[in-house]
């Protein structure tokens, strides 16, 4: 069921990469991304940081249990001069690299760990994926930082900064 986000949209994507260097990528059965390779994807909910949104959007569609390591990058854009749709995009190391691959089936008919190699030379990835893979973006991630507290007068729950080293 569609969910009204309003004209301004917060979502989140994971490259979530193994020992081997293989990619966690998904199949969506909607949208512009029906078909392709794409990266495990949904939408920040309330009372919740971007990076706690990564995370779970990855456990709920591939069952794979990862950790946020960095921010790779942002994508902006607007839909149809209307909507602001953003997406911050994290890079992740699966937990326990044991773990099957169990696939939400109302939204996804595939996910997959694929080399870069096959990204960008097995057809069917997404734009984004594609130029991702293409220069190895997760090399120049921004590195999480826990633990920091702006002041109590700001009352965050929840606090993290990404930067470089």
């Amino acid at each position: 069921m569609k969910q009204d986000r309003g004209k301004v949209w917060l979502g989140v994507a994971g490259v979530v990469v193994n020992s081997k260097g293989q990619w966690l990528v998904v199949k969506k059965k909607y949208s512009g991304l029906k078909g392709v390779w794409s990266l495990p994807a949904g939408f920040v909910k309330v009372g919740e940081t971007a990076d706690e949104a990564v995370v779970r959007e990855i456990m709920e569609e591939t069952g794979i249990d990862c950790e946020v390591t960095g921010l790779v990058g942002f994508r902006s854009g607007v839909i149809r001069n209307e909507v602001s749709d953003n997406m911050a995009i994290f890079c992740c190391k699966p937990l326990n690299e044991n773990q099957s691959i169990h696939i939400q089936e109302l939204e996804l008919s595939d996910a997959r760990w694929i080399t870069i190699d096959e990204l960008l030379n097995g057809g069917g990835s997404s734009v984004m994926l594609q130029e991702m893979a293409s220069d190895e973006l997760i090399k120049y991630q921004l590195l999480k930082k826990d633990g920091i507290n702006p002041g109590d007068i700001f009352s965050y729950s929840s606090y993290k900064l990404f930067f470089n080293k």
